[in-house]
This record gives C-alpha cells, sequence and structure tokens, in this order.
C-alpha cells in the first residue's frame, strides 16, 4: 500500500509532516510519497536525525504550495504545480492509494472533485469526521456542503452507513437525520423531505435509519452516522470541539485549586488520560472525504507527526475496507425513488 502525503501543507508543514510520515512508514510498514519542496523536506528529515530516505519513503517533487488563502475554485488552474494538486494527480493515475493533506480545506475539496472525480452517480462528495462518542460516530456531511438537496442528505447517510459498516466494522450502523427535534415532523421543508427519502431507504433495507437526533443526544452516542447539510454539521462539530476544551479548562483549573484537588488529580489520573485521548482529534488523524473515487483525507490545519501518523492509519483503514467499492455498487439504491425524478 502506497499513501501519498502533501507535505507542504499545514501549520506545521513540512517539519511536522515529514517526521510524521517517517514515522508512519517505519511503525504501519506502508509506502509513503512526501510531495513538496525536496530541499525543504530533506531539511526536516535532518534536523531529526534522517540523513537519507528510509526504505518505502519518497519524494515527489513541487515547487508550488496551495496556501490559506488560495481561491478554491482557482487551485487547480493557479496552482498546477502545488503539492497538493500534483499529489492528487499522482492519486488519480495510480500512482498511490490514498492522499493525505492538512492544507487548505476548500482547496483540497475543489481539488479532489476536479481531479480525483467524484464517484459517478454521487451529487456532492462529503467530510466525514468522527466524533469522540462511544464507539466513534461519523458526522456527515461536516462543512463541505452547505447548501444541500433532500439527495445530498439521502446519499450522505448512505455513504456513511458504508464507510461505518466497512471502515469502522459496524454491522447495523445506527443512521440519525440531525434536526431540530426528534419527531418526525420536526424541521424545516428541507429535513422534512430528507427525512422521508432516509426513511424510505430504510423501509428497502439500504440503511438502519433511525429517525431524526437532536445535538444533545449525538455525544451519548445515541447513533453511528449523524446526517447534516454542511453548515449545521459544522456548527455542532465546532461546538463540540469548543465545549471539549472548555470543560477540559474547566477540570483544569478545578483540579489546581488546592493541595487536596491536586491529589485527587493525581488519584483520577488513569481516567483523565483516557478522556483527553477520547477528545484528542489527533487519535483519528482527520476527516475522510466521502464520494470521491479514492480515499482523500484531510488532517486538520495545526497536525503535528502524531496527528499525521492518526491520518496515515485512517487512510491505510479506508483503503483496506474497500468502502469507495460498496458505493459504487449501491449507486441505485442511493437515488431518488423513481416517483420523486417523474416529479421533477
Amino acid at each position: 500500500m502506497k499513501i501519498i502525503i502533501d507535505a507542504m501543507g499545514g501549520d506545521h508543514a513540512p517539519e511536522q509532516i515529514v517526521l510524521g510520515a517517517l514515522q508512519s512508514a517505519k511503525e504501519y510498514g506502508v509506502e509513503i510519497v512526501l510531495v513538496g519542496r525536496g530541499e525543504d523536506i530533506l531539511s526536516s528529515m535532518k534536523q531529526h536525525g534522517w540523513d537519507t530516505l528510509p526504505d518505502g519513503v519518497e519524494i515527489a517533487n513541487a515547487d508550488d504550495i496551495v496556501d490559506m488563502h488560495a481561491d478554491p475554485a482557482e487551485v487547480v488552474r493557479q496552482h498546477k504545480g502545488s503539492s497538493m494538486v500534483l499529489g492528487l494527480k499522482m492519486l488519480a493515475d495510480g500512482a498511490g492509494d490514498a492522499f493525505i493533506s492538512a492544507g487548505n480545506t476548500g482547496a483540497l475539496l475543489s481539488a479532489a472533485t476536479l481531479v480525483v472525480k467524484r464517484i459517478r452517480g454521487i451529487r456532492r462528495a462529503a467530510f466525514a469526521p468522527v466524533l469522540p462518542t462511544g464507539g466513534g460516530c461519523i458526522l456527515i456531511d461536516a462543512g463541505a456542503n452547505t447548501e444541500c438537496t433532500p439527495e445530498f442528505l439521502l446519499q450522505f447517510g448512505c455513504m456513511g452507513s458504508f464507510y461505518a459498516k466497512k471502515a469502522q466494522k459496524k454491522e447495523n450502523p445506527r443512521v440519525a437525520l440531525l434536526n431540530n427535534g426528534a419527531e418526525d415532523s420536526k424541521g424545516d421543508p428541507l429535513h422534512k423531505e430528507a427525512y422521508q427519502l432516509l426513511k424510505h431507504a430504510g423501509e428497502n433495507g439500504v440503511i438502519n435509519f433511525i429517525g431524526n437526533i437532536e445535538a444533545r443526544d449525538v455525544p451519548d452516542g445515541d447513533a453511528d452516522v449523524v446526517v447534516a447539510d454542511g453548515f449545521s454539521g459544522n456548527v455542532l462539530l465546532k461546538a463540540m470541539e469548543g465545549t471539549a476544551i472548555y470543560m477540559g479548562n474547566l477540570m483544569k483549573g478545578m483540579f489546581k485549586r488546592n493541595m487536596l484537588s491536586m491529589l485527587g488529580a493525581l488519584l483520577c489520573k488513569k481516567g483523565i488520560s483516557e478522556i483527553k485521548q477520547r477528545m484528542d482529534y489527533r487519535e483519528v488523524g482527520g476527516s475522510i472525504l466521502v464520494g470521491i473515487t479514492k480515499p482523500v483525507i484531510k488532517a486538520h490545519g495545526s497536525s503535528d507527526a502524531r496527528a499525521i501518523c492518526g491520518a496515515v492509519r485512517q487512510a491505510m483503514n479506508a483503503v483496506e475496507s474497500g468502502f469507495c467499492d460498496d458505493i459504487r455498487d449501491n449507486i441505485a439504491a442511493m437515488s431518488l425513488p423513481r416517483e420523486e425524478k417523474n416529479a421533477e
């Protein structure tokens, strides 16, 4: 298996990206292609005691960089020689099995769609991060599509279910629609129509649809796949991230209050460590872009070496799962019912 990594994308590129890639190659035995400025990559290696490229690691030189201010709509045309675009072209041409970048999110979405292409029949690709709930809940979409149609949400639910089955080994993942109430009558026209489509897919055995879910119930693990339009999904994701940071700071202040509370922290050290590990985005590595013909992973912009290792694990798992083939094989089941299409 060969993983292509954008060495120049992210806040800590190329040093932390390169270090994470080298550690992954050593620990997981996977082949790595680092795409970026060759001299900068080699310099980063030497800073950490790597004088030569280890077996299984190669460099593909790319002089241009897609920065955070690049126009996503123009990135493929204006940055043809960038590490991001070149890496995606290598993936499309079969030079690797998956691609990872911690760079510009919008640019990655646009370039992956134009270069690697969506799976035929899929209306929109969607970001599907794994939330830190019990068992790991997939949120789809988390920001790629702020404006959606009911059919988009139907396809998100199906794609998320296939990913949960294959990559997370969940036999019958529970799919829920993010809404402002659990009752089936809740929501605006978009969510009411999407509810009926997802219900129809559930009745036909395509997915295990359990109905609407409120944001407050997501952290409890009441669903394995949460379907959302990109706007609502991104708000939920950021709210959970912010709440986790806030609660962490509250706990830190509480345990540092006096000697007795510090002793309590010592006694709870193992449990605290487990909570921190569950909430750490670096453990998952990134958000997979579901609906593209091959696995594309968006790593967090502030990814360090540990996060890149997590992204490599995620990419390897996605490749091994073969979930892209499941999506291709079930396009018909993910489409609008015939009567709905005739009415359009």
